[in-house]
């Protein structure tokens, strides 16, 4: 099987040895296409492949901080080159004729788009299933989740078929199936990156998320992507530093807080337990703990799908009288429950959200981030409904969102960094949350986190050729 220098090669030294010659793109990405080629009936990693683009990209890409860079884009973003589907039969053969304004600005660093990442159809769910176009295989393990909405950017850079890819974040679709995977996934503040061509699912909540193997990495591709856009109405025109530089000052003397109710509860034991061993180790090069209040979150769930459910019901109404046959069933019934959430609820929530932001910068106003588990559980097998955590029986859906869901409603960036392996093979991952616009202190801890911990993939193996498939 031909191996993928996506697996060995961070995306920072890949692009300085395209800009110093000693690296040859068109090789390279042809080896990565050879891969996908093989492996993407296994792993439903990609919906769409563009070999011919890549290639030509490849071929007259310029020596930005991206030069030469393979990734995927989650098939939510359009592209002038290949459909654009929102993993759905809905959209299926759409063409925008437009690129994304993420995908224009990854393309002006010199970065190769390999085509579009599988997901969770329409972004409606955190299991990553799709009947359509098929299940992204977690890489660990076949028979479980890879997690979602954004599985196959997470299939696609844990098995080598891109160094990183772009996916959204509305309650955690990027960070979930990062820490189900073992990858980094990195939320930005909310306006940080531009949303202009991404289909929505709700634009209150909505972020750009990355998925990469690397906080180093994920830095690289966030300064390519940070900025200003007039076009995206939720954009942020604020400057934009150098993460590159942020993520490595350091963790000594920062203030890392701990949140003392719902985020330590109802969770797997193992998840806890490494969770503190991360803390520690922030603790031995530096950093002080203090215990935080965060806001009664007992109700949050019911305000993000009071936003959620009418937000999406406005995008797809377009589409109800002649293809509401077309969606899948856990997609028809959001739609249904949209058209009976009123006026007044709508706009209460809006105002909970708002006092989240208050109550949330408050508690945070004497620590520089604050910490938790990403997920409380591993993942789960495929088609599971419900999971028990400690003496809690939730949907699937509310308990992999539990911890991540809040900070997309406060706007404040966060970052999933894999925090070990659980007894049961499977990956676990920690959450790092910061002040608003404050990525490079969160990136920082990442950082920090990821060089005692190590990456979870072993370049020697090759990402496991064969282990998962």
């Amino acid at each position: 099987m031909t191996g993928s220098p996506c697996l060995t090669e961070a995306a920072t030294r890949w692009a300085a040895a395209v800009r110093d010659g000693s690296r040859s793109p068109v090789r390279e990405i042809e080896r990565v296409l050879a891969r996908i080629e093989a492996l993407n009936g296994a792993t439903k990693a990609y919906i769409s492949v563009d070999g011919a683009g890549a290639r030509a990209a490849a071929e007259g890409g310029g020596l930005g901080p991206l030069a030469g860079v393979p990734y995927a884009a989650k098939d939510l973003f359009e592209t002038r080159s290949l459909p654009t589907t929102g993993g759905s039969r809905v959209l299926e053969g759409w063409r925008s004729g437009r690129d994304a304004a993420a995908i224009e600005r990854l393309s002006a660093a010199g970065a190769v788009l390999l085509g579009k990442a599988n997901l969770h159809e329409f972004a409606h769910g955190t299991t990553g299933e799709n009947a359509r176009f098929g299940t992204p295989a977690n890489p660990w393990d076949p028979t479980r989740m890879a997690g979602g909405s954004s599985s196959g950017s997470a299939v696609a850079v844990a098995q080598g078929l891109a160094c990183f890819a772009l996916g959204s974040d509305t309650g955690g679709s990027t960070r979930v199936p990062a820490a189900l995977c073992g990858l980094i996934g990195f939320k930005p503040s909310f306006g940080r990156i531009s949303r202009e061509g991404m289909i929505p699912y709700c634009w209150s909540l909505d972020h750009v998320g990355i998925i990469a193997g690397s906080v180093g990495d994920t830095a690289l591709v966030l300064q390519a992507l940070a900025g200003h856009d007039p076009r995206d109405g939720g954009s942020a025109d604020l400057p934009v530093p150098d993460y590159g530089q942020g993520r490595l000052r350091g963790v000594r003397g920062l203030r890392v807080g701990v949140p003392e109710r719902h985020f330590f509860e109802h969770a797997d034991p193992e998840i806890l337990a490494a969770t503190r061993r991360c803390l520690a180790r922030l603790v031995e090069r530096g950093a002080e703990l203090r215990p935080v209040s965060l806001p009664d979150l007992s109700h949050a769930r019911t305000v993000s799908l009071l936003l959620q459910m009418p937000e999406v019901l406005s995008y797809h109404r377009r589409y109800l009288p002649e293809k509401l046959g077309l969606y899948g069933e856990d997609v028809r019934s959001g739609l249904a429950f949209g058209q009976f959430i009123l006026a007044e609820h709508y706009v209460r929530a809006q105002r909970m959200v708002e006092q989240y932001r208050r109550e949330s910068e408050a508690a945070m106003a004497d620590v520089d981030v604050v910490i938790t588990p990403t997920c409380p559980v591993v993942a789960p097998a495929l088609g599971t409904a419900t999971v028990e955590t400690e003496g809690l029986e939730e949907p699937v859906g509310n308990a992999l969102t539990r911890f991540t869901a809040f900070f997309n409603m406060t706007g404040a960036p966060a970052l999933s960094v894999p925090s070990g392996f659980h007894s049961s093979g499977l990956p676990m991952g920690v959450q790092i949350v910061g002040h608003p616009f404050d990525e490079a202190t969160v990136l920082a801890v990442g950082q920090a986190i990821e060089e005692q911990q190590g990456s979870l993939f072993d370049p020697a193996d090759d990402c496991r050729d064969g282990a998962a498939i």
